[in-house]
């Protein structure tokens, strides 16, 4: 996002190496709408306009907007929205083809907005996100590491995932208190593939991961009478004790589909 208002979380890339890698990631985009999500002062924007086939950045602050607009008024391809991306509908904009989307992201509403994306995956392609790098991180995790969580399960059941690389604060005005990364998500749902209903699911992994302390199985205990619950963990191979954050994806849609009733 842009200017130095805390409440917006707003911090400018400034670093020119950043901002050519970032937009070199994205790919080509001579065919392509793209998505821009709290352009700020522009950084990626002026090197997406000539780019792009179609560009449209969503800017929650008006004061930026308006300069933005100003700045790109007689480039007919170019839209500049004043709004809030949690309240865009994205699915409106890939008539023409799945989005390319990029963006920083604001540190206390990250997690917000890589869920809005997800829950729109089917109209993106690609997307490439600055966050803070312990995001990154967790969103990469696998099963079995401590930074394995819901989040994590959540996008890679979304997304491939690739770490592309870390931004130190002084590539940013004003500078974070952390280092940031740049991550990649080509969007690539996997619930067919499990033969699990997306919502249901999300729900699950919600419950799964409920409190992070407990056992899977306690956790589970909340919603399916515990005896349901003990005999689909060990029908599947389970440990009565495991946690959710050691179970894997497809062993968590194998569970999902017991419980359901489907498998």
């Amino acid at each position: 996002m842009a200017l130095n208002k805390p409440k917006l979380g707003q911090n400018f890339l400034v670093d020119t190496a950043a901002r050519q890698a970032i937009v070199d990631a994205l790919g080509p985009l001579s065919a392509s709408t793209v998505l821009e999500i709290g352009p700020g002062r522009g950084a990626l924007t002026d090197m997406l306009v000539p780019r792009a086939r179609r560009l449209v950045a969503v800017e929650l602050d008006r004061v930026l907007a308006h300069r933005l607009e100003e700045a790109w008024k007689h480039a007919g391809h170019v839209e500049i929205r004043a709004g809030d991306i949690l309240e865009m509908e994205m699915t409106t904009l890939s008539q023409t083809g799945p989005l390319v989307v990029v963006g920083n992201l604001p540190y206390y509403i990250t997690s917000d907005i890589l869920l809005h994306l997800f829950a729109h995956a089917s109209a993106i392609r690609r997307t490439i996100v600055m966050v803070q790098e312990e995001v990154a991180d967790r969103l990469a995790a696998q099963s079995g590491s401590s930074a394995y969580g819901v989040l994590s399960a959540t996008a890679q059941m979304h997304a491939r995932i690739e770490k592309l690389f870390v931004l130190p604060p002084e590539a940013f005005s004003p500078p974070p208190n952390v280092n940031s990364a740049v991550v990649r998500l080509e969007m690539q749902p996997r619930f067919e593939e499990l033969h699990v209903e997306r919502i249901a699911f999300m729900r699950f992994l919600q419950l799964c991961f409920g409190q992070k302390r407990k056992t899977l199985a306690n956790n589970l205990k909340r919603a399916f009478p515990p005896a349901t619950v003990q005999a689909a963990i060990e029908e599947i191979g389970l440990h009565a004790s495991v946690r959710a954050e050691a179970v894997p994806l497809e062993e968590t849609a194998r569970l999902f589909r017991r419980l359901q009733g489907l498998a």
